[in-house]
């Protein structure tokens, strides 16, 4: 069943959000290739799009349901950050809700990744998506191993993004999961064809 689109919410993040994501988050929507806005392109979701068949698809899908109103989103401490993530040659991520005190949370939970993602569609926005960020230092810290293995989340193990980078920023681990809108890619690859930003 297609989820039900909510208003966009205009609601700015809280500065206190804003630090630790301008460390993280934003390293996370560059891994892969530059950002720039998508061109226009029509977009319509039909029922083959969403996902199945992953358990942790499923089980983010369960553990987020309530977040498909951005309204509860907002109000569990998520804010938006950054507008929409087109990438430069194909799909899309959208945009990020981020919630700071999770940022902060090394403990790895299907119901409470760190990001939700939406996309703007027809003046709502749909969620498609959610990404989960550990800051690699937090989490080499706590293992005690600067050598320690990625995190790993119901067997899918998160990527690595390394430093330096592009924005001098720390290294970092993360994973998207396209729990809401099925990635012809894969539900676990960070750019997606059936989302678009042409709606902002």
């Amino acid at each position: 069943m297609m989820p039900i689109s909510q208003p966009i919410q205009n609601q700015p993040i809280q500065k206190s959000i804003f630090r630790p994501l301008s460390m993280t988050l934003l390293a996370s929507l560059l891994t892969a290739t530059p950002l720039l806005i998508a061109q226009k392109a029509s977009h319509h979701q039909t029922a083959e799009q969403e996902p199945a068949g992953s358990v942790l698809v499923q089980k983010v899908r369960e553990g987020t349901k309530k977040y498909v109103d951005v309204n509860e989103a907002t109000a569990a401490g998520y804010g938006p950050f950054l507008g929409c993530v087109a990438g430069t040659d194909h799909g899309a991520m959208g945009i990020h809700y981020v919630n700071g005190t999770a940022l902060k949370n090394l403990t790895l939970d299907p119901a409470q990744p760190q990001a939700l993602i939406y996309e703007p569609f027809e003046g709502k926005l749909r969620l498609v998506g959610v990404e989960f960020i550990i800051d690699s230092a937090s989490w080499q810290a706590a293992a005690g191993d600067p050598n320690a293995p990625p995190p790993v989340l119901d067997g899918h193990v998160f990527n690595f993004v390394a430093a330096p980078n592009r924005f001098n920023i720390n290294s970092f681990y993360e994973l998207h999961v396209w729990a809401w809108r099925e990635n012809p890619q894969g539900a676990f690859v960070d750019w997606n064809n059936h989302v678009t930003c042409s709606a902002e």
